[in-house]
């Protein structure tokens, strides 16, 4: 069954908003044997018409993100009754849903509001459980006299979108699917190793298996490795994964290396501190964004001057005028210093060069030193190098301080 995603927008053309639809969307269907073939983006106002038009010939399900609410660009719900000449009603269950949303939050209610109770004849409404405009399913050739394609109109803001599609949506595909043969896939995100030496790893071995479809997608830090096939195939092609790239694997789901390191350290009831020259408090902003970081994380602190190293963290005058902020004794130091002030079962500590100025033909921009102590273990530092802009840099530097603490957690 083909797919078709049309997201609606102008500010999406823009440039002022990124549309993380296609994404979620194609995640979520590839269970029930979906994946999307084509996705265009299209300006508020008449294009949906002329845009329904074209795909409908072309696709079982066409999903269209966008232009349900209560402004006088959300027209699509009027445009999509008026394509497939289906009359408007208003549902008055709707109605007294965002009647009561409102009256709750004390919004006062316009003359435009009550249009995002009007649902085209023949159509099911998927509750919106997080705003006001619900969701609205056709099923294929709801009007006899107009071809078209199963179509389900949602919310723009994600924060509304994903869980009425896990909530409502999903039921629906299931039934529609049912007897879809479904291909098996299984992901697998690789910590710090290249995507050409995954490749020469693992590619000829999986690609050998008849049937399999492999995959990569980089970012940093980290590899998306992907396999796709029957479910045989599949745990053919994991075996080599697992036995070529081993303890690289961090994640077989969407964990981020920060939330697998806060489940690891839960698991053990231990704790982490960390120290913050160069990446700023990037570090503990990805492991407080990680649902149960409190119970692990005692405290972070970023030590971007030499004065504050010493006077926070204890790390000696001395390393830092013989050997400089930036050096294996003061990333030690610091990490050491750290976790005894904070009693935390490990410590990790940043510094380094993010550049683009500051940097010297000894320590170049891009040079990183990690510090790690651990409760019971001899203290230990890496020193890396990564060239980049700054966000990149700091990104690269958590993906590896995160990893040396995994890693000795195994």
């Amino acid at each position: 069954m083909r797919v078709i995603v049309i997201n609606t927008g102008t500010e999406i053309l823009l440039g002022d908003v990124l549309n993380t639809h296609l994404a979620f969307i194609a995640r979520e269907i590839f269970q029930f044997g979906l994946r999307i073939d084509e996705q265009r983006t299209i300006p508020d106002g008449n294009a949906i018409q002329s845009a329904l038009a074209d795909v409908f010939p072309r696709a079982e399900f066409v999903f269209v993100t966008g232009g349900l609410g209560p402004t006088s660009d959300d027209i699509t719900r009027e445009l999509v009754a008026g394509y497939l000449q289906l009359p408007l009603v208003e549902d008055a269950i709707v109605r007294e849903v965002i009647r009561s949303r409102l009256a709750a939050r004390r919004i006062p209610t316009t003359k435009r509001i009550w249009r995002q109770a009007l649902v085209p004849a023949g159509a099911d409404v998927l509750p919106n459980e997080n705003g006001t405009a619900p969701g609205l399913y056709l099923p294929a050739n709801v009007n006899p006299g107009v071809p078209s394609s199963h179509l389900l109109l949602l919310p723009v803001p994600p924060r509304e979108l994903q869980p009425m599609f896990r909530n409502f949506v999903a039921p629906i595909l299931r039934r529609v699917t049912t007897g879809l043969t479904k291909a098996a896939m299984r992901t697998f995100r690789i910590a710090n190793m290249g995507e050409s030496i995954i490749e020469k790893k693992i590619g000829d071995l999986v690609l050998a298996i008849p049937g399999v479809e492999l995959g990569y997608c980089a970012r940093p830090g980290e590899v998306e490795v992907r396999v796709i096939g029957s479910a045989a195939a599949v745990a053919q092609a994991e075996e080599i994964v697992r036995d070529k790239l081993s303890n690289a694997i961090f994640s077989t789901s969407d964990e981020s290396l920060a939330a697998v390191l806060v489940r690891l350290l839960s698991e053990r009831e231990q704790t982490l501190a960390l120290a913050e020259s160069c990446t700023g408090g990037f570090l503990a902003d990805q492991i407080t964004n990680v649902p149960g970081a409190s119970k692990v994380f005692v405290a972070g602190y970023v030590t971007y001057s030499n004065e504050e190293k010493i006077r926070t963290l204890g790390v000696s005058r001395e390393s830092i005028e013989k050997f400089g902020a930036v050096s294996e004794q003061v990333a030690t130091e610091m990490a050491e210093g750290l976790r005894t002030r904070t009693g935390a079962t490990h410590g990790i500590a940043t510094t380094g060069i993010a550049g683009p100025s500051g940097g010297s033909e000894e320590k170049p921009v891009g040079t990183v030193f990690v510090g790690l102590s651990s409760e019971n273990q001899s203290p230990r530092w890496e020193k890396f190098f990564f060239p980049s802009d700054r966000e990149t840099f700091k990104q690269l530097v958590a993906q590896r301080a995160f990893d040396l603490l995994r890693k000795r957690l195994l």
